[in-house]
């Protein structure tokens, strides 16, 4: 919690812990250990749905609700590793959403969020990936894709994102399974 009562929060599906051992040893074999950049922890590896930001402790109820809502009614979504990419400052692997339930999944939540004036729609859609690793310049590699198999997470959860000096540490205050 930052001194005044405020969070940074996000929305998200974890990783499962079977998934999460997989992509951790694809990280060490593929990615290595680089000085130009940091892996992320494996307890840090989730499909973000929304960033939130910095919000104040009274929302956290109304966004939990909210999260109950639309998990009552999601499918659990079905995804498969199809892809390695960096942007300007994370390498990620990217999903391919079986049957777009993840993008539903994210579409609802993110108007829901916006009703309750926690959140604003990104410009560019949706991307179902998880961050694996963060540099300062994309260092332009070209990993095999993760053999991961099936992800299907079964549940989203609203997190806690807290800054220390060795990265962000990621919590999860709530989780709320999908389908009920």
């Amino acid at each position: 919690m930052e001194g005044d009562g405020r969070h940074r929060l996000f929305v998200a599906l974890p990783v499962s812990e079977p998934e999460v051992g997989l992509l951790a040893r694809w990280q060490a074999a593929e990615l290595g250990a680089r000085k130009d950049m940091r892996l992320v922890a494996p307890s840090n590896l989730h499909f973000t749905l929304a960033f939130l930001g910095s919000r104040p402790s009274t929302e956290i109820e109304p966004i939990v609700d909210e999260l109950r809502v639309v998990a009552a009614s999601a499918r659990r979504p079905l995804l498969h590793a199809r892809a390695y990419r960096e942007t300007r400052s994370v390498g990620m692997v990217v999903f391919e959403d079986e049957g777009g339930h993840a993008g539903r999944l994210a579409d609802e939540l993110a108007g829901g969020l916006e009703r309750l004036g926690v959140y604003e729609r990104e410009r560019r859609p949706w991307l179902p990936h998880v961050t694996v690793a963060r540099f300062r310049w994309p260092p332009g590699l070209r990993p095999e894709v993760p053999s991961l198999g099936e992800v299907s997470p079964s549940e989203v959860a609203l997190y806690t994102s807290v800054l220390r000096r060795t990265g962000a540490q990621y919590e999860i205050r709530e989780s709320v399974p999908l389908g009920g």
